[in-house]
């Protein structure tokens, strides 16, 4: 008789071993997961994981318009419009703290969350965004350290909470999605991204609308006399505007907790993934269970003193993560992920952060006045929102499933490259100023158009893309510190982006030589490498997260073992 035969001598068949029945157990539950209907639950999933990129992104950009009213109360000297504003080292510390903290929160919390789960953490890092938030709102300064400074260490904790989001959300949310609805799933979850930078703009413009009698009444208009001495008289003659613009900028960051606060509990209740749970825990009952309960709406509760069955799978170790991303075609789509997000974000946070400067340098919203300024500063990044973000984000969520990632990631590189190159060449053409001031004319307002069609085809290509990708593309064990080590290279692009650009190019005295070098040349030539990064990835619509992990799914679980949980005492 031949080896692999199936019968034995007795002419019966052979009782498959332990092993294969995990395998095959293991097999069936990812298939059901994989094939489930799109229910509530998934819409719960959503919704939890989404609150998360609201908050992260109101807070973010909600300091385009915080930095300008903390200009006006604790700025020192005055800007090329003869108003006061914080000096350039004291900004940039503002806008980089958050992405220094989010650059260290997702490789810490992405590492975490393949080593005690999903579940655990899931929560944590929406607490340390709250505490946070509520804190730069609160803070306060002395003779030892002064206002700006402890604003800069709150932004960094809320950094380490907001990189902790990133990794955990997109995990979450594959692991629980169907393989054909994954794509929608995660574009919305990240499109939240885009109501949170228009809240921040919405709120901010409500704040300046509350307060305008008496930012008009106690601030004088400007009289452009840019002498140092009359700049200071005339910041002591009225005490009581740094009383009216501080409760405005505590109001704009104060409130982005308030979500963050309302789903806290659904974070902390959200169960573990079965992926997690049958992969790492290699606990495959207990994912069984998870499923039916989760997917089926089902009641499936289990002995929790009962002999747990455990299959021997890979594990996450040092030796095993060398020995993964040591194949070349694994290493391969890690730098791809890496390089892509590192391309996106030297633009879209460096454009992002520094929005206001760049309405400015445009010639939108340059006042005297105090109110008029903000409030046109509040317009033109509601507008940006509407005109290009948030149209960017849900015409991908149209088309992820459709198209696939790899081809929308490419076309937004392209169109990117093509936008920004136009932008730059033709950017003393189209943008006549007089003075420091830029003249409405339609040279500059086709650039605003130029400049929304940017941020649309941000999010309907790299942006998004280079968020879901990573979410998918590597194995269970090593998918969310994967995908937080991708994560943190955008934020480190977006870094090393604002530093450069703040010192070379000096965004506040000389928003000219900003604005034509921060849209145009530098991100614009990153983008084109992003092309050849995204050369690099697989396509990923379509197909199951073991497929795309690249490893043999045939006898993955190798040897069962029974473990005895620890008796009730």
């Amino acid at each position: 008789m031949m080896e692999d035969d199936i019968e034995s001598t007795t002419g019966k068949p052979e009782a498959p071993d332990a092993a294969t029945v995990l395998n095959n157990l293991r097999i069936a539950a990812l298939a059901e997961v994989d094939n489930a209907d799109f229910i509530f639950f998934h819409v719960q999933v959503c919704f939890v994981a989404g609150v998360g990129f609201f908050t992260d992104a109101y807070d973010v950009f909600a300091i385009n318009i915080a930095a300008v009213m903390l200009g006006y109360v604790y700025g020192t000297t005055p800007d090329q419009n003869c108003r006061p504003t914080l000096n350039n080292r004291q900004n940039l510390g503002l806008k980089i703290a958050t992405p220094v903290g989010t650059f260290i929160g997702q490789l810490f919390f992405g590492w975490l969350a393949d080593i005690v789960g999903r579940k655990r953490m899931y929560g944590v890092e929406l607490i340390i965004m709250i505490v946070g938030t509520f804190a730069q709102a609160t803070a306060g300064g002395g003779q030892a350290m002064s206002i700006i400074a402890m604003l800069i260490f709150w932004r960094f904790i809320v950094g380490l909470g907001i990189g902790g989001d990133y990794p955990l959300s997109a995990t979450i949310s594959s692991e629980f999605a169907s393989t054909r609805t994954r794509g929608r799933m995660m574009t919305a979850v990240f499109a939240a991204q885009g109501w949170g930078n228009f809240a921040a703009s919405l709120v901010a413009t409500v704040i300046a609308i509350g307060f305008k009698d008496l930012v008009t009444r106690d601030f004088p208009t400007a009289s452009c006399i840019c002498d140092t001495s009359a700049f200071s008289r005339q910041l002591c003659a009225s005490p009581s505007t740094i009383n009216h613009v501080d409760y405005m900028w505590r109001l704009l960051l104060g409130l982005g907790c308030i979500p963050a606060a309302l789903a806290l509990y659904f974070r902390l209740t959200i169960p573990e993934t079965p992926r997690f749970t049958m992969d790492i825990q290699r606990n495959i009952d207990q994912a069984t269970a998870d499923i039916n309960t989760a997917l089926e709406n089902g009641n499936n509760p289990r002995d929790p003193y009962a002999p747990v069955q455990r299959a021997d799978a890979p594990r996450a170790t040092r030796r095993d993560f060398l020995h993964h991303f040591g194949q070349l075609q694994n290493l391969r789509v890690l730098i791809g992920t890496s390089y892509s997000w590192f391309a996106i974000d030297v633009a879209f946070y460096t454009l992002g952060l520094n929005a206001s400067v760049i309405l400015e340098a445009i010639g939108f919203g340059v006042s005297g006045d105090v109110f008029r300024n903000l409030y046109h500063l509040c317009i033109g990044n509601l507008i940006l929102s509407l005109a290009g973000l948030i149209p960017g984000y849900w015409l991908c969520f149209l088309f992820i499933d459709r198209w696939g990632r790899r081809p929308i990631q490419l076309m937004g590189f392209i169109v990117l490259t093509v936008l920004f190159s136009v932008m730059g060449f033709a950017f003393k053409c189209l943008i006549t100023f007089d003075g420091p001031i830029a003249q409405n004319t339609p040279g500059s307002r086709f650039f605003v158009f130029l400049f929304c069609l940017a941020n649309l085809f941000q999010n309907f290509g790299p942006n998004t893309t280079t968020f879901i990708i990573p979410g998918e593309i590597f194995p269970t064990r090593y998918r969310s510190t994967a995908h937080g080590i991708s994560a943190a290279s955008g934020k480190l692009g977006a870094i090393v982006a604002q530093c450069l650009f703040y010192q070379l190019v000096d965004p506040i005295n000389n928003p000219q030589h900003f604005l034509d070098h921060s849209y145009v040349r530098d991100p614009g030539a990153v983008h084109a490498h992003g092309v050849f990064s995204t050369l690099l990835l697989p396509e990923t619509m379509g197909k199951s997260l073991e497929v795309l992990s690249n490893e043999n799914q045939d006898g993955f679980m190798q040897r069962a073992l029974l473990s005895r949980p620890p008796s009730h005492s």
